[in-house]
């Protein structure tokens, strides 16, 4: 027997507000500004590791949206508050091939170094505490990128452990249970 859907079975709000960002639920346009991130080979080198093509990039932003509706919380497209501009994407996520559920972040690389990812993964293990706090988050994480290894002890998460995932070593930084 299968489960029917709930009108509403999100578990955590589909809207949070920083001082510089909003972050929201996908709508259909977000994938043309989310491809200046994963049409990057520099971005997708850790995670794709290979740029993607504009349809690769649509059907990316296609899964992001069905996460929330699958498990019940997904990641956010991370809108500019001044400017209204997409920056990327900062949120829950667990595929079915994680090891457990994590906080994703991915920023278009000339976003890069302002502070938003921080600020986003912030807003995000506030909301995760409040919303979903039966969820231990983790960020896996390639262990030669450098950069979100140091992006996750900026927040406070901690090296757990390594572990082989998708053929190469990967690092788990569990989050702080409060934020």
């Amino acid at each position: 027997m299968s489960q029917k859907p709930e009108l509403s079975s999100f578990m955590i709000p589909q809207l949070l507000e920083t001082e510089r960002l909003l972050l929201r639920t996908f709508v259909h346009d977000d994938w043309r500004a989310l491809h200046e991130h994963f049409s990057d080979p520099e971005c997708t080198r850790f995670t794709y590791r290979r740029a993607l093509t504009e349809a690769a990039t649509w059907r990316a932003v296609a899964s992001m949206a069905g996460h929330w509706l699958l498990r019940g919380y997904g990641p956010y497209a991370v809108e500019e508050k001044a400017t209204g501009t997409v920056l990327g994407t900062v949120g829950p996520w667990y595929p079915i091939e994680w090891p457990e559920p994590e906080i994703k972040w991915s920023l278009a690389q000339r976003h890069w170094g302002k502070g938003y990812a921080s600020e986003a993964v912030r807003a995000v293990q506030r909301m995760a505490h409040d919303c979903l706090p039966q969820l231990r988050l983790i960020s896996l994480i390639d262990s030669r990128n450098q950069a979100s290894i140091r992006l996750a002890l900026a927040v406070g998460a901690t090296l757990e452990r390594e572990i082989e995932f998708a053929g190469a070593p990967f690092h788990i930084y569990r989050h702080p249970q409060k934020a």
